[in-house]
């Protein structure tokens, strides 16, 4: 039997996960647990839909980690698990670089889960569902905003009294382990342009884009939690802190509600009242749905152009992940913003999902790149517990 390093990525409703040979770095096995608290559904290399038993929407996070664990000590050939890797969506101010999970760590952790409410506490239930079926099995937290610690100073400052400042009321950044992996295949794909200025856009449920100099993060759309920037599938970007004041003051809404009104009713299905989901909303015939694309799409350009001034310019726009990778509209809704910078788009090639669709003469290079958290993730796991 062979040993094999797991990397575990849990979302909000949602669990991946990707097995490893030692030291090796493409996976041996691949699966994934979508539609969890709703309509749970599996796939996995060489799996039945069934091979986790009977899914349902009162199956947890931790249940389902246990499960997935279970299917996985029943198939010995998939290898045995020497450790687990795991995307952790907010390190803070303490954790700028992957760690060993100790139990100060995750106490460290778990303090920061108001911060991203929709994703660090499902993020440290799979911890905690590996240390129930494994105590002394090494874990390694891989966080989304280590990759931004690299920002000057005054990027990652709000206009708000110095001792809030002081106190970790910055901006942080997340998406960061897609951000790091981009960053690193930039030179096979933009030859010379790959170290000038460069902005990435992780184009999902959730998004963000960052700008680069150098392969490193200079500014990012996302700040102190994943709820700024880019209108996303269920949040709403960018807000007006007022409408926070006047829903509370005016409206009556207690802070529950606001949250729950900015993590999970706003954004694409808010505006449009049809669907999170992109390719639902292309599909659908209502003009609500195509103003909610819309206004996706010019709010990625107006984000974009704002982080311009911290880079000095523009010389490639990279798009990934699930909405960048594969929505030629919402791509060419975004570059028809973007002229003025030069920014000149083939349809044909955009249609085609070509990998570079900016025309000969575009000032700057438009592609679309796959992203991989999983193969960032299981890297440090290499360096950190060989």
């Amino acid at each position: 039997m062979s040993d094999v390093q797991l990397v575990m990525n849990a979302g909000s409703s949602s669990l991946k996960f990707a097995a490893y040979m030692a030291k090796g770095d493409k996976p041996v096995l691949k699966g994934k647990v979508s539609g969890i608290r709703r309509a749970p559904e599996f796939s996995a290399t060489g799996a039945q839909p069934d091979a986790l038993g009977e899914l349902t929407a009162d199956t947890t996070h931790d249940e389902m980690v246990q499960r997935v664990l279970g299917w996985l000590t029943a198939h010995p050939e998939f290898g045995d698990v020497t450790a687990v890797g795991h995307r952790v969506v907010h390190g803070g101010r303490n954790f700028s670089k992957p760690v060993l999970v100790t139990d100060y760590v995750l106490a460290q952790l778990t303090e920061l889960e108001p911060l991203a409410p929709s994703h660090q506490p499902h993020n440290l239930a799979a911890i905690r569902a590996v240390r129930g079926w494994k105590a002394d099995l090494p874990q390694v937290a891989c966080f989304d905003t280590g990759f931004h610690a690299s920002q000057p100073k005054l990027n990652r400052m709000f206009g708000l009294p110095r001792k809030l400042t002081d106190q970790g009321v910055i901006r942080y950044g997340f998406h960061g382990l897609s951000y790091e992996y981009i960053a690193r295949i930039l030179p096979r794909h933009l030859g010379e342009n790959a170290d000038g200025r460069v902005v990435v856009a992780h184009l999902g449920n959730g998004a963000s884009m960052c700008a680069m100099t150098g392969r490193r993060s200079v500014a990012t759309t996302m700040a102190f939690s994943a709820l700024d920037g880019l209108v996303m599938g269920r949040r709403c970007g960018s807000l007006d802190p007022g409408v926070l004041l006047y829903l509370q003051q005016g409206l009556g809404m207690t802070i529950g509600q606001i949250e729950t009104l900015l993590y999970k009713e706003s954004g694409l299905l808010g505006v449009s009242g049809v669907s999170n989901a992109m390719q639902l909303l292309q599909d659908s015939p209502a003009p609500e749905a195509s103003e909610a694309i819309e206004l996706f799409c010019l709010r990625a350009a107006q984000e974009l152009a704002r982080m311009l001034p911290c880079i000095g310019g523009l010389d490639a726009l990279v798009f990934t992940a699930g909405i960048g990778e594969n929505s030629a509209r919402v791509r060419s809704g975004i570059c028809a913003h973007l002229g003025w910078l030069g920014v000149s788009l083939s349809s044909d090639a955009n249609a085609a999902g070509e990998e570079m669709i900016s025309r000969p003469e575009s000032s700057v290079q438009v592609c679309v790149l796959p992203t991989d958290e999983e193969s960032v993730i299981v890297g440090h796991m290499h360096d950190i517990v060989g």
